[in-house]
């Protein structure tokens, strides 16, 4: 985690607008899994895309599986279609969309604040979690989405107990 932490302080200190997708908004919510990157989905705001741009140079992200060892430009970011990048301090997937076409504008209304190491972050929520999951058939998908709803049941028991 320290090392994927390092990337979300280049992209907080580059002012990236984004939200935690992923594996890792299901860590940073308590939900007992592991991940080995860091999922995004960034405004496609041109000011946003050269913010994110400066981070992913910052941070030598370079393109995964490609033996070029190409590097994203703007042109790349420009689009809706998933940048799955590779960097010393773990692999980064920026996302232009997830599910069919939803943006990180609509996702807004459907983020947790985290703060995490003293960096405040967008966490998509839980239940919107669920949802992106629940449209995904891969296997390791549908064992997350498994650990999710159980991790929601859990706090809404807790919050229930609470309130009684």
């Amino acid at each position: 985690m320290t090392q994927l932490r390092r990337i979300l302080e280049v992209l907080a200190a580059h002012e990236v607008d984004f939200v935690v997708v992923g594996g890792l908004a299901a860590v940073l919510q308590g939900v007992p899994v592991v991940t080995q990157d860091v999922d995004i989905v960034y405004s496609r705001d041109l000011d946003n895309q050269r913010r994110l741009l400066s981070a992913l140079q910052e941070l030598q992200a370079l393109f995964r599986a490609d033996p070029r060892r190409l590097g994203p430009k703007l042109s790349h970011l420009t689009s809706a279609e998933h940048k799955l990048l590779t960097t010393p301090y773990g692999d980064v997937d920026c996302l232009g969309t997830i599910e069919d076409a939803t943006s990180y504008e609509e996702l807004l209304d459907h983020v947790d604040w985290l703060e995490v190491a003293g960096i405040p972050l967008q966490v998509l929520s839980l239940p919107r979690l669920i949802q992106v999951k629940q449209q995904l058939k891969r296997p390791k998908d549908q064992l997350m989405l498994l650990q999710l709803r159980a991790t929601l049941e859990e706090r809404e028991k807790a919050e229930r107990g609470r309130e009684e």
